[in-house]
């Protein structure tokens, strides 16, 4: 008949030695790190730039805006509107795919090494 008072012991060990490999393969090295650090710098650059041509579009737009005047004829002064109203549905659409490409670059998962 065999010994099972070392079955416990075993079972034990064998289920430590598990989850050590579990939290060891959970651990980033440093060079994943690098590269998720790398990744969240690029997108933070990439947000940066979408808002400079938010802020730039509606700086244009408000130049547009600023050219309505009372004298002006109402029809002149409704395609200054709509111009002012493309020019900033226009660059919150760029911006917008910018920070798209963004939230993808932070978003993807880094290639391991070999």
């Amino acid at each position: 008949m065999k010994n099972t008072t070392n079955l416990p012991k075993r079972l034990t060990l064998c289920l430590f030695a598990v989850a050590g490999i579990f939290t060891l393969a959970a651990c980033d090295s440093k060079q994943e790190n690098a590269r998720e650090d790398a990744a969240e710098k690029k997108a933070d650059q990439m947000e940066d730039k979408a808002d400079t041509v938010r802020d730039s579009g509606e700086k244009k737009a408000d130049a547009i805006e600023e050219k309505k005047d009372m004298s002006n004829s109402h029809e002149t002064n409704k395609a200054l509107e709509n111009s002012a109203d493309a020019t900033r549905d226009s660059t919150e659409a760029t911006a917008d795919k910018m920070e798209d490409k963004a939230d993808a670059v932070r978003d993807m998962s880094p290639a391991p090494t070999p």
